[in-house]
C-alpha cells in the first residue's frame, strides 16, 4: 500500500494563514513561511500524515496567478525557507504536496510579457492559447486570448506545446530535487489537456517513488482522471455537497446514494484507487458556517473520517471556526491564525478533539483505511454502514435527529465490540450488534482484533437510563426517525424528484467557447440522454456545474 492510501491530510492556504498582502509588489522577501513551523507538530497531533500547501510560488496576487515556476513567493520568503520547511515536515512524519497550477499563469510570466513586447514576433506566442492579434482586451493588450473562468488576468496556456511541457516538468523536477516534495495537487484539473497529464503521470513516475498526483475536479465521471495513465486522485466534490446537504436536510439518503455511485464507478474499492474527500477548502464556505444545526459537526466528520477516501482537514476548521464568502470575495475563507490562540484546543475544544481522535482512529484501524464498504442501515436520520478488512468489520453508525436512536444491524456473533469514540464496550449476540446512538453524534465500533484503539474517548455513551426511556420510539425503535417526504429538497429513492430547471435551448451555429453556462449545460445533458437514461443525480451534477472551462472540457469528452 502506498502513502498516501492511508493518509490524512491538513490542508494550508499559506498566503492567508500567515497575512500575507493581496498584491505582490515583488520587494525583498518576508519569511513569513517560518511563521508555520509550530503549526508542522499541530497537524502531527492532529493525526494528520500528510500536508497540502499551496499555492507557494511566485505570483501576481492570490497565488494562482503564477509568475516564476521555480521561486517562493517573494511575500512568504526565499527557497531556502521552503526546503526547510518541507525538512522539518518530514522529521515529524508528515508528506508534503504542493499545488501545481499549470493550466494558467498570470500577466506578469516572463512570455506573456514578451508577448506583450514582440507580438507576432514573440517565440513564445505558441506558449498561450488562442492568441488572436485582430482583437483586444480589457488591459489594451492589442490581442486577445483563452484565459481560466473568464479572467484575462489568468492566462491559459498552451498544454499541448512541447516547450510549455518542458518548462512545466523542468519545474516539478525542480520541486523534487531541491524541496524533496512528496506530490502534487493540480489546480484546475478538470481543463488540463489530458495528453498532458499523460506526460506528469511518466514523470511522477520518474522523479520519486509514490509521488502522487492528485487533481482539482468538480463534477463528471472521476475515473476519466483517475487510471493508472493519469492521477492517483481527485478531489471528491460529489461527497462534498451530499456531506452537508445531507445532514441540513435530514436525508441520509443522499449521503448513501452518493457513496453507493461512486463505488459502482469501481473507486474507492478495497486495493482501488480513493479520491480525496473533504468538508471545506480555501474555495468553499467553512463546515460549520454551512451547518444549519451545528451539532452535526460531529456525524459530518465521523462519516469524512469512515466512508472511503482520504479525508482532509482545511486549517482552521478543525477548531470550528465560521468562514463565509464575502461580496463575492474569498478572503474570509482564507483568513489568518494565530496557533498561540488555540493553545489548549485539543483539551478543551470539543471540534478539535473530535479531529485529533478520528485522525488515529482512521490510521490504526486497517478495514477503515482500505476495507470494503456495505450498508447495513439506512433511513432519513440514521446510517450505519459496514468496513471490511482480513474478516473485521468495523460498523460506523451516524443519527442526524436531536434525540438517541436504538439501533441494531448484523454483526459476528459473540465477538466484542469497542466504541472508538466513547470506550463503551458490546457483544454482539444472535449475529446482531444493539446499541444506542445519542442525538447528533455517532460512533466506530471495532470488533476485538481489528485495530489498536490508542486513542482516548471524546464521545459520551448513552446512560443505561436515557436508553431505556429511549425505547418504543417510531420505525421499530429508531428514535426521531423520519421516511422521505415526496418533494423533499435533496431526497431520493422513492421520493426523488426531478429538477425543475428546463434546460435552454442549444445554439447549434456557437462553439462551445462561445456558449453560456446554461446552454453548455444543456448540452451536455443531450448528450448523456444519448448514452442512456439520464438519473435524476446526473442531472444535478449537470446543473451544480456552473464552472464555463469545465463545462466545456465536459461537453468535449463525449
Amino acid at each position: 500500500m502506498a502513502w498516501y492510501d492511508n493518509a490524512v491530510f491538513y490542508h494550508i492556504y499559506p498566503l492567508g494563514l500567515t497575512g500575507a498582502p493581496a498584491q505582490n509588489d515583488y520587494g525583498e522577501p518576508v519569511h513569513r513561511l517560518r511563521n508555520l513551523m509550530p503549526w508542522i507538530a499541530h497537524i502531527r497531533d492532529l493525526g494528520c500524515s500528510a500536508l497540502y500547501i499551496g499555492p507557494l510560488f511566485e505570483s501576481v496576487g492570490h497565488g494562482y496567478e503564477t509568475t516564476d515556476y521555480r521561486k517562493l513567493d517573494s511575500r512568504l520568503g526565499t527557497n531556502d525557507d521552503l526546503k526547510d520547511f518541507v525538512a522539518e515536515c518530514h522529521c515529524q512524519g508528515i508528506r508534503v504536496i504542493l499545488d501545481g497550477v499549470f493550466n494558467h499563469v498570470g500577466r506578469d510570466f516572463f512570455a506573456f510579457k514578451d508577448l506583450q513586447q514582440n507580438r507576432e514576433n514573440s517565440p513564445y506566442r505558441d506558449w498561450f492559447c488562442n492568441v488572436n492579434f485582430w482583437n483586444n482586451n480589457e488591459y489594451n493588450d492589442g490581442f486577445s486570448y483563452d484565459n481560466w473562468g473568464g479572467y484575462n488576468l489568468l492566462v491559459k496556456l498552451n498544454q499541448r506545446n512541447p516547450s510549455v511541457q518542458d518548462h512545466l516538468c523542468s519545474a516539478i523536477r525542480m520541486w523534487v530535487d531541491e524541496f524533496d516534495i512528496d506530490g502534487l495537487r493540480l489546480d484546475a484539473a478538470d481543463v488540463l489537456d489530458f495528453g498532458f497529464m499523460q506526460t506528469l503521470r511518466r514523470l511522477a513516475d520518474e522523479v520519486k517513488p509514490e509521488f502522487w498526483l492528485m487533481g482539482e475536479v468538480i463534477h463528471g465521471d472521476y475515473t476519466r482522471w483517475v487510471n493508472a495513465n493519469m492521477l492517483d486522485s481527485v478531489t471528491d466534490y460529489t461527497l462534498h455537497k451530499a456531506l452537508y446537504s445531507g445532514h441540513n436536510d435530514h436525508n441520509y439518503f443522499e449521503i448513501a446514494h452518493t457513496v453507493k455511485r461512486l463505488y459502482d464507478m469501481g473507486l474507492n474499492r478495497q486495493g482501488g484507487m480513493k479520491l480525496y474527500s473533504f468538508v471545506d477548502n480555501h474555495d468553499v464556505e467553512r463546515i460549520y458556517t454551512k451547518l444549519s444545526n451545528k451539532a452535526h459537526f460531529t456525524p459530518v466528520h465521523i462519516l469524512l473520517y469512515t466512508l472511503p477516501g482520504i479525508p482532509s482537514i482545511y486549517y482552521g476548521s478543525e477548531f470550528g471556526i465560521e468562514g463565509a464568502k464575502g461580496w463575492g470575495s474569498d478572503a474570509p475563507l482564507r483568513p489568518v491564525l494565530d496557533l498561540k490562540d488555540y493553545a489548549d484546543a485539543l483539551t478543551q475544544n470539543p471540534c478539535t478533539r473530535l479531529i485529533a481522535a478520528l485522525g488515529p482512529l482512521r490510521r490504526s484501524v486497517p478495514a477503515l483505511m482500505d476495507g470494503d464498504y456495505r450498508e447495513l442501515q439506512l433511513t432519513t436520520r440514521q446510517y450505519v454502514f459496514s468496513r471490511t478488512k482480513d474478516g473485521n468489520s468495523v460498523i460506523v453508525a451516524v443519527n442526524n435527529d436531536d434525540a438517541p436512536a436504538e439501533l441494531q444491524v448484523p454483526a459476528d456473533g459473540g465477538k466484542l465490540y469497542t466504541g472508538a469514540l466513547s470506550g463503551e464496550t458490546l457483544r454482539a449476540t444472535d449475529n446482531m450488534l444493539r446499541f444506542t446512538i445519542p442525538g447528533n453524534s455517532g460512533e466506530v465500533w471495532v470488533p476485538e482484533g481489528a485495530g489498536d484503539l490508542t486513542a482516548k474517548p471524546v464521545l459520551s455513551a448513552i446512560p443505561e437510563k436515557q436508553r431505556e426511556e429511549s425505547k418504543g420510539g417510531d420505525n421499530d425503535g429508531q428514535a426521531g426517525a423520519a421516511e422521505p417526504k415526496p418533494g423533499a429538497a435533496g431526497t431520493l429513492g422513492a421520493a426523488d424528484t426531478k429538477s425543475e430547471k428546463i434546460p435552454v435551448p442549444i445554439p447549434r451555429d456557437k462553439s462551445y467557447e462561445e456558449m453560456t453556462v446554461e446552454e453548455l449545460q444543456s448540452v451536455i445533458l443531450e448528450k448523456l440522454a444519448k448514452n442512456g437514461p439520464v438519473t435524476d443525480q446526473m442531472r444535478r451534477d449537470v446543473e451544480e456545474n456552473i464552472w464555463h472551462d469545465s463545462l466545456v472540457n465536459w461537453a468535449r469528452s463525449f
